[in-house]
């Protein structure tokens, strides 16, 4: 992940930060190549993110494989390169602070 991690651990920080937030950052190897960085749950919806450090790069194609798997499945998944990218996608996680 080299460059990505600390973009993915501000994510993991944020998502631990939500109500029933939980991440962890997913470690490569032989038997997880293609898996999501990033893997979580926020009040019972799975979150699976894979993390680029520039928005414009892509997935591989293995990696969008896994992200469809994922998705088919019922978890929230997405390419990401920022914490505001996946507050975005959480937004409906978030509490009113008034």
């Amino acid at each position: 992940m080299g460059r990505e991690k600390p973009i993915a651990n501000k994510i993991i920080e944020y998502i631990r930060s939500l109500p029933r937030g939980w991440a962890i950052k997913t470690h490569g190897g032989q038997f997880s190549a293609g898996e999501p960085d990033v893997s979580g749950c926020v009040n019972g919806q799975a979150i699976h993110l894979e993390v680029k450090r520039n928005p414009r790069l892509d997935a591989s194609p293995l990696q969008k494989t896994k992200l469809r798997q994922w998705s088919e499945a019922g978890a929230i998944t997405g390419v990401v390169s920022s914490v505001d990218e996946v507050r975005e996608m959480l937004k409906c996680f978030e509490t009113n602070k008034s």
